[in-house]
């Protein structure tokens, strides 16, 4: 079995189940609203951009470029860096994350552009825990014994469900998606154009795109 069969099956997030998390996000109680407000603008950015949840949480104050909308990843998986431009309105979510920040913290304990309750860089296990209860608050993952929170969605699964609503957009629009695809690879990050395509291959609806796409292609290609 080769390493690309053994790849777990990833959920793709729906707009209903989306908004139920960002929703719960806000709910979230703490001190000084913090964890409401990092955590809210964690999921948003990784929805808006399909950073690696490890990125998003590396990023420090001067990577995030509030003027002209620019991430700066620095030696991510792989050890590539990258420049991630994002829309407006992810720039302006950001830009007003860190403005209620700074004023609610006002003393710069961290660099880092998101920062946990006690003004920290927010710690990835803390991150996934905090997510898994957020997840089970709104019925996306289900208790387990002993009210640990079992199987469910996971942080990284915004990445792919941003990869293939990319993908299925593009073929909605009846775009030639082999040529987008290095785009999107480049985009993401990703060492190899080949780890994108298995994006089409995890999506029922990507799958029928394709199929339909390569036989209009062969269709053109017959004399």
């Amino acid at each position: 079995m080769t390493g690309h069969d053994r790849r777990n099956t990833h959920h793709i997030y729906t707009e209903q189940e989306i908004d139920l998390l960002m929703a719960q996000a806000t709910r979230l109680r703490s001190r000084t609203g913090m964890r409401a407000l990092t955590y809210s603008t964690l999921i948003g950015l990784l929805v808006a951009t399909g950073l690696r949840p490890g990125e998003a949480l590396g990023l420090d104050r001067s990577d995030v470029d509030l003027v002209n909308g620019i991430l700066s990843i620095r030696e991510s998986k792989f050890g590539k860096s990258r420049f991630v431009p994002v829309e407006e309105s992810t720039r302006a979510a950001l830009e007003r994350y860190a403005q209620d920040r700074d004023r609610r913290c006002s003393q710069r304990l961290s660099e880092a552009f998101l920062i946990s309750e006690r003004g920290m860089r927010l710690n990835a296990c803390s991150a996934r825990r905090m997510f898994a209860r957020m997840s089970r608050a709104t019925g996306l993952r289900a208790a387990t014994e002993h009210g640990r929170d079992g199987r469910g969605p996971r942080l990284q699964d915004f990445r792919h469900s941003f990869a293939t609503g990319k993908l299925v957009e593009w073929y909605r629009a009846g775009l030639d998606v082999t040529r987008e695809l290095p785009k999107l690879a480049t985009y993401l990050g990703h060492a190899d154009v080949g780890l994108t395509y298995w994006y089409i291959e995890a999506v029922p609806e990507l799958l029928q795109h394709a199929a339909k796409y390569l036989g209009k292609d062969r269709r053109g290609e017959l004399p």
